[in-house]
């Protein structure tokens, strides 16, 4: 007899069938296989106490401080930790409990819905000539050239954008920035490059967009979150999708001190705002991504809180992007110049895929095709 530890196991109906399981119990077993563990934030004591007697009495737990069972406080703060079966008990069984456990049932079924999505790649053409990766800057007729070669090398969006958002970035016109795209717009639009690739671009500016996707663009990269009603009225006239990206302040002050009580929840909590402000507009769920913003607004630990915990996330139901092409944050963890922070990007990006992302927004797309071929198959 030999035995071995198992890693990580994405597939695991995959490997249960495999293995000759009987078909009635893969997805029996399945559920058995993957633990999950949730973040609870201010439960009410007593809905605590009641909720780590029901994990304890079907095999899950809650983890909780040690002055819960004396109500030392209203509140606490807890980790629910348990198999996907364990879930599913807990989610009918709260339903029926006081304290606010109602709510918490209603989330975990929201949790245990999520179906995943197939990940997308998106390359980065910055029309401008101040962006802060050098590489990713092209003008007129280059603009053109690298959309084909991105296009070759296997990007499924291309994402278009005229102004600079990195730190203190430059104010840019309207009129300088449509100037800027036009061109490339109209380039996209005789030649009916639209019809191979996504186009996103990437703005603020409704008169931009809507010259955008009159030119065949079909996706809105909008870093400022959806705050402008029009944005969304130009997604839903032209049945475009629209990126809410979150960002704390502007690309003038955003990395000026920002604080969170918790980023986690901030960040959540603007989404959910958001979303429902999109969906009484007319805009459809569906047509909704969600981009984080690493680096927007948000200290290292910050960016690293949400990569770690990007899952959550898929809760809303919407596609979610990360974006940390060679930022800054790979700089504060090893340093290296814009240009040597390929490695670093990949490794991020990785990570967050694994951890639900299904767009990588990146400058690199034949080197993303690659380690993200590779580690699908380690999966």
């Amino acid at each position: 007899m030999n035995m071995y530890k198992l890693g990580n196991i994405t597939d695991k109906k995959g490997i249960l069938k495999t293995l000759g399981v009987e078909s009635g119990g893969i997805p029996i077993m399945a559920k058995k296989m993957e633990l999950l563990t949730f973040f609870i934030k201010d439960l009410k004591t007593p809905a605590a106490n009641i909720l780590k007697q029901d994990a304890l009495s079907i095999g899950a737990d809650l983890a909780v401080p040690s002055g819960v069972i004396l109500c030392e406080k209203p509140t606490y703060d807890c980790i629910l930790i348990g198999t996907r079966k364990h879930m599913e008990i807990l989610a009918k069984k709260e339903l029926a409990q006081p304290f606010g456990l109602k709510a918490v049932a209603n989330e975990l079924k929201r949790f245990l819905s999520i179906k995943e999505k197939p990940t997308q790649i998106m390359a980065v053409i910055n029309a401008n000539e101040d962006s802060f990766f050098e590489g990713s800057r092209f003008l007129a007729e280059d603009a053109i050239k690298e959309i084909q070669k991105v296009m070759d090398e296997g990007a499924h969006i291309v994402d278009i954008g005229a102004v600079s958002s990195r730190p203190n970035a430059g104010i840019v016109s309207e009129e300088e920035e449509l100037s800027r795209v036009r061109g490339i717009c109209d380039v996209i639009a005789s030649e009916k490059l639209y019809e191979n690739v996504i186009f996103s671009i990437d703005s603020s500016t409704p008169s931009v967009i809507e010259y955008a996707l009159k030119s065949g663009f079909t996706l809105i990269n909008d870093i400022r979150g959806a705050s402008n009603d029009e944005i969304i009225h130009l997604a839903i006239k032209y049945q475009a999708k629209l990126c809410i990206m979150h960002m704390k302040g502007t690309p003038q002050n955003m990395q000026d001190h920002p604080e969170y009580e918790d980023v986690m929840v901030e960040v959540s909590q603007f989404f959910e705002t958001r979303i429902s402000k999109c969906e009484s507009l007319g805009l459809e769920r569906k047509n909704i991504i969600l981009d984080v913003g690493l680096g927007f607004g948000k200290t290292l630990e910050h960016n690293l809180i949400l990569i770690k915990n990007m899952a959550h996330f898929q809760v809303f139901g919407c596609d979610i992007l990360v974006g940390a092409s060679r930022k800054s944050m790979i700089d504060k963890i090893s340093p290296s110049s814009v240009s040597q922070r390929l490695s670093g990007t990949l490794a991020i990006h990785l990570k967050a895929v694994e951890n639900a992302a299904n767009i990588v927004r990146c400058h690199d797309v034949k080197e993303h095709v690659q380690a993200l071929a590779v580690a699908k198959a380690l999966r």
